[in-house]
């Protein structure tokens, strides 16, 4: 799907205007804190009102984006043996991947408490809620997830039950006769692209929204914003590098490649990764890595599009990771319901998300699991302007583990490469 260049919004001028709020917002505080009122008075409505304009587009397009990843999904499964396997990989490990971020990051945020002042003063400067009533129990969770009306799901954003309902009436799509079938992929994938104009619109204003989010939460909570910044991103980044570790155990345990020589396939990949921030643009970098693990060049140009395509090893993960961190932040309870809900949603929404820029991604993936497990979705505005960092190490993991995986289907397949990796 491609976007218009208006949604091509640098991250680097959204960073910028961020680092330019907290600034500024910290002069007000400390140099002229009786200007505050007034500036106060401009900043706060114009933050509120890009938030809510970015909020407004999570329902529809999650929405449009999961019909249409179910449908290439299930048309991939159709194609054959090793595209059947590829996706059984793909959703094994994503399973793992959203799994395990439901143990690491409460136990990183365990071992690295977020500070005490930074946290207090951001709930206080962005808002939200945190704990406000008893959390339901099982039976009730499981009544609420089949809904009685899938419209009043959405417009209450009920999001799980809305997002297991899509998933099935996309299921039922592709057992309609083809003109039918092909009229519903066609709607679908409009409804996805016009929404993708909408937020590329949105988000060609983020500089502006994030920084008068900014500049708010500076005049209001002073130095411990920016603490409370660096100790999100690096909760998240630790996150994502245990998925991305688990890509050499996956090589070694599933694939049967050397350590030592998987390593080295994936130095030149990484760097071109890093430099790009794009598994797309490392395409061409990760085939030519398979021919040095001794990978059939027919399993990889056929599964590493595929997984370029289809699979984000690290997206589970790190989304969860930021939900759970601005549940911790807000003291929101994390019953056993809302971890399921969140696990799936992850799983769910990391199949929809194909082809997105870096930005669109996070609102389109993060958005709609915290709103399925109950988090605050306000702060996701501000840290959305420091996922320039988190977002390298999602491109390190991603390339890491589409190696791997095209390296374990080929070693599935009757006559694929053997155990001895060459240069």
């Amino acid at each position: 799907m491609t976007l218009p260049p208006i949604a091509q919004v640098s991250a680097g001028w959204t960073f910028g205007a961020l680092t330019l709020g907290l600034a500024g917002g910290l002069l007000l505080a400390f140099a002229q804190p009786d200007a505050l009122p007034m500036v106060l008075a401009v900043s706060e409505p114009v933050g509120d009102l890009w938030l809510r304009a970015l909020q407004a587009t999570i329902v529809p397009l999650v929405a449009a984006l999961l019909f249409t990843g179910i449908v290439q999904t299930v048309a991939t499964a159709s194609a054959g043996a090793m595209a059947r396997r590829s996706l059984g990989y793909f959703l094994v490990f994503l399973g793992f991947s959203a799994a395990m971020a439901l143990f690491v990051t409460p136990a990183l945020l365990a071992l690295l408490p977020i500070p005490g002042s930074a946290g207090e003063a951001l709930r206080g400067s962005l808002g939200g809620t945190g704990a406000g009533g008893p959390v339901p129990g099982m039976a009730d969770y499981l009544r609420s997830i089949v809904p009685t009306n899938v419209l009043d799901a959405a417009a209450n954003d009920r999001m799980l039950p809305m997002i297991l309902f899509m998933s099935v009436f996309a299921l039922a799509s592709t057992r309609l006769e083809p003109r039918q079938r092909e009229l519903l992929a066609t709607f679908f994938a409009a409804i996805a692209a016009a929404m993708l104009v909408v937020i590329g619109w949105v988000l060609a204003v983020a500089p502006l929204g994030v920084l008068a989010l900014s500049l708010t939460v500076a005049a209001k909570s002073g130095a411990a914003a920016i603490g409370a910044l660096a100790h999100y991103v690096l909760i998240v980044v630790l996150t994502g590098a245990v998925v991305w570790l688990s890509g050499y155990a996956f090589a070694v345990l599933i694939a049967r490649k050397p350590p030592a020589a998987f390593a080295r396939a994936m130095v030149p990949v990484q760097v071109f990764a890093l430099s790009t921030q794009s598994s797309l643009a490392s395409l061409p970098a990760m085939l030519g890595a398979c021919r040095k693990l001794g990978v059939r060049e027919t399993t990889a140009e056929f599964v590493m599009p595929l997984a370029v395509s289809l699979f984000r090893a690290t997206s589970p993960a790190m989304n969860l990771a930021v939900v759970v961190y601005v549940a911790h932040w807000y003291g929101v309870p994390l019953g056993p319901g809302a971890l399921v809900s969140g696990w799936i949603m992850a799983i769910l929404v990391s199949l929809s998300s194909v082809s997105l820029p870096g930005t669109i991604s996070y609102v389109a993936s993060v958005g709609p699991i915290a709103i399925a497990m109950g988090v605050p979705v306000g702060p996701l505005a501000l840290l959305v302007a420091v996922e320039v960092l988190p977002d390298l190490m999602r491109t390190l993991g991603n390339v890491t583990l589409d190696v791997a995986v095209t390296a374990a289907v080929d070693r599935g397949v009757p006559g694929g490469s053997s155990d001895e990796a060459h240069d």
